[in-house]
């Protein structure tokens, strides 16, 4: 199975979210402040639901806000993993069509936080391709840098799951 390559100078992303349609938002855990540093992102009352792969302690959200916490690696993902991002993603594409804002964030917003949106494009009718053109697009070309990430994408997660459970 291919891992993704460690790749250092992946850079910090320019702004801590970034909407990617309307009510959902792709971001992470820090970004480039005005001083050209890093500098971490918290969350506060910005959104309704936010869905949480890696969680460092400090970043929010507030008391009151919607916040389902998954810890995922930026790698090879086991079947009850890939289940639980095939829920969060379902519950992202419930709260935006109930006019919700849903913030989905992992370290940098790129690889982890884009399967669960991306598979959240997917189950809304985007293909596979455009969901991650989406993404590039609108968050950063280094979204879903991962290429096993956009494998199981475009085997479809269900049948990514199906397959890790053969293996395990």
């Amino acid at each position: 199975m291919r891992t993704r390559r460690r790749q250092p100078d992946v850079p910090v992303p320019e702004s801590p979210w970034n909407e990617i349609v309307p009510g959902l938002w792709m971001g992470g855990h820090e970004f480039r402040g005005r001083s050209g540093q890093p500098e971490p992102a918290v969350v506060r009352d910005e959104f309704d639901l936010v869905q949480t792969l890696l969680r460092l302690p400090g970043h929010g959200p507030e008391p009151g806000v919607e916040h389902h916490v998954w810890p995922i690696p930026d790698g090879p993902l086991d079947g009850t993993q890939l289940a639980g991002v095939i829920r969060l993603a379902r519950a992202a594409g419930e709260a935006v069509d109930e006019g919700r804002r849903v913030l989905v964030r992992c370290h940098h917003g790129y690889n982890r936080s884009g399967l669960v949106v991306a598979q959240s494009l997917i189950r809304a009718g985007y293909s596979a391709e455009e969901a991650i053109r989406l993404i590039r697009s609108r968050r950063s070309p280094w979204a879903l840098h991962n290429d096993l990430f956009v494998d199981y994408l475009r085997a479809g997660l269900q049948t990514a799951r199906l397959l890790e459970e053969l293996t395990e």
